[in-house]
């Protein structure tokens, strides 16, 4: 009787012997190599973003404000990013399509532009499209400019090349609204 039990155990005490990383290739240190180098550009692919050229002008602060929509931009959740920056700021938006003039009860608009490129992400087959740069400014109803912010794509590395459009987005708007630069 002990024969019976003793058979059904054998092939479980030998795959116990085994260890983990032979079962998945023989050469387990490659194994981490490959798994690191993704893991490695994987971060720098989704790395932080940051404002540069911005310039401001000192400005009472600014409540609400108005987004002159641009249906020529390629970058559908773009408007949706910036409004979601400006709550996260307390400022308040709507969107017009149109000339800013033909909208009286708007005081401050925010223009924008939109540059995309097209990759292929890390761990992914196919292209998408990301957002390479980007330029926002305020002006008050009349045309003057209140403040202007930019966001560059870290050309060099492609740094945060995948990163949402709304953490690359993130602190161009507060540097629009406040004037500092990260």
């Amino acid at each position: 009787m002990a024969r019976v039990i003793a058979r059904p155990l054998l092939p479980a005490a030998g795959a116990s012997l085994l260890s983990a990383c032979s079962i998945f290739s023989p050469l387990p240190a490659w194994e981490l190599v490959k798994a690191t180098g993704n893991v490695g550009s994987t971060a720098l692919a989704y790395g932080s973003s940051r404002a540069s050229q911005t310039v401001h002008h000192g400005d009472a602060p600014v409540t609400s404000l108005c987004i002159a929509y641009q249906r020529d931009t390629p970058a559908p959740d773009f408007v949706p990013a910036l409004q979601a920056e400006l709550r996260e700021l307390r400022i308040s938006s709507r969107v017009y399509e149109g000339a800013p003039a033909a909208q009286p009860g708007c005081q401050v608009w925010l223009h924008y532009s939109v540059q995309l490129e097209w990759g292929t992400p890390p761990l992914s087959s196919g292209y998408q499209a990301y957002i390479q740069s980007a330029s926002l400014t305020l002006r008050q109803a009349d045309g003057r400019v209140m403040a202007s912010s930019s966001y560059q794509l870290d050309t060099r590395f492609g740094i945060g090349r995948w990163a949402s459009t709304r953490s690359k987005l993130a602190p161009v708007v507060k540097a629009l609204i406040t004037g500092f630069e990260n």
